[in-house]
């Protein structure tokens, strides 16, 4: 396992952005089965997105090790809106706003690959990701739609309302 970063060597590192590999599915899994705030899905669902969803997706890798990534995929009843589904890092990886930049590359691909609409879902009290989402939408000079688009009833358990966030429309770049 890699060790953090220091803070003074930190900003000096750079992981590779790259297209998820299956062999990635166990860290992605493992990620987000150590995180408190993000759903579990199985082992078996992250190999299938490897396999199926990779090209909408991305892994950050620093020194062989995943440390990040995002799953995203086209709709196919709106194939210009992207949908961002998932996105974790792994605690102290030593990388300035990973999260971040994971969610602009994967936004950047998704609109130079016809997306006019970029989507999420979060809870309400999620600040991070909803603070990520209203930058996305500044960075394209878009608006922001917000909606519940699950109910928590709609779910088992304890689980909080899916709040939609959609930004758009955005225009293509000229030039």
């Amino acid at each position: 396992m890699t060790a953090p970063a220091s803070p003074t060597t930190a900003s000096r590192v750079r992981p590779e952005y790259r297209t998820p590999r299956v062999e990635d599915a166990q860290a992605m899994w493992q990620m987000v089965h150590e995180s408190d705030e993000l759903d579990d899905n199985s082992p078996y669902y992250y190999a299938l997105w490897c396999r199926d969803f990779a090209d909408t997706s991305l892994v950050a890798e620093l020194e062989n090790e995943v440390i990040g990534f995002l799953t995203g995929y086209f709709r196919p009843e709106q194939p210009d809106t992207y949908l961002v589904w998932q996105e974790a890092a792994k605690p102290r990886h030593g990388i300035p706003m990973l999260g971040v930049h994971l969610f602009e590359r994967a936004a950047d691909r998704a609109v130079r690959n016809g997306a006019r609409y970029i989507e999420a879902t979060v809870s309400a009290d999620n600040k991070a990701i909803i603070m990520v989402l209203k930058k996305c939408a500044k960075r394209f000079r878009a608006s922001v739609h917000t909606e519940v688009l699950f109910p928590a009833s709609l779910f088992p358990e304890d689980h909080h309302d899916e709040v939609l966030y959609r930004i758009g429309p955005i225009e293509p770049a000229t030039g």
